[in-house]
């Protein structure tokens, strides 16, 4: 399995898809669905899994004009209309930094790549074309290797404990047992 590999997988999921097509309709500014969308979808395919349950749908954005928690409320209410049974989130990465107590992030790339495990700092968006574009800080390697490991900004200290405490709550192995989590 390679990169294509994964966007095509996500290209030929019709939910998926339409999935894309809501966030993007939008406008939101430097815009990805990202984490378990995309994570989730590759780790059933390589262990067999029809599709497992989302507990959340992670749409994340950069605009550092606007960062008032309350817009992204609003999209979220805009997403709930056109489609009630997805569980939307939707997060500014120009204000994310302050949760995660890094120095401010400059696009959603980068908020991205402050995620705690590389397998989930990984994302898609649909393109002016509207073909399905990865965003991938890290690369797609340990994604497609079933690897769970931290990213640089999670081997630690508190980080890592943050990471840790993720591991163990997650239970993502319970779900896919193949899965080879790297722990410290």
């Amino acid at each position: 399995m390679l990169q294509q590999d994964v966007v095509n997988l996500i290209r030929d999921d019709e939910r998926m898809m339409n999935i894309l097509q809501m966030v993007k309709s939008l406008g939101l500014p430097d815009w990805c669905v990202c984490a378990g969308f995309v994570r989730s979808k590759v780790w059933d395919y390589l262990h067999g899994i029809k599709e497992t349950r989302l507990p959340d749908m992670d749409v994340v954005y950069f605009d550092a004009d606007s960062t008032d928690e309350s817009i992204e409320k609003e999209y979220e209410r805009n997403l709930k209309e056109l489609d009630s049974s997805v569980p939307w989130s939707v997060k500014n990465q120009a204000r994310m930094h302050i949760k995660s107590g890094h120095l401010p992030y400059t696009s959603t790339v980068d908020g991205l790549s402050h995620f705690p495990e590389v397998c989930t700092a990984i994302g898609v968006y649909l393109n002016s074309s509207d073909e399905v574009t990865l965003v991938a800080p890290y690369g797609v390697e340990d994604l497609i290797k079933l690897i769970v490991r931290p990213t640089p900004y999670f081997t630690s200290g508190d980080k890592l404990t943050i990471y840790e405490q993720r591991i163990a709550s997650k239970k993502w192995e319970a779900t896919w047992n193949r899965l080879r989590i790297i722990r410290f």
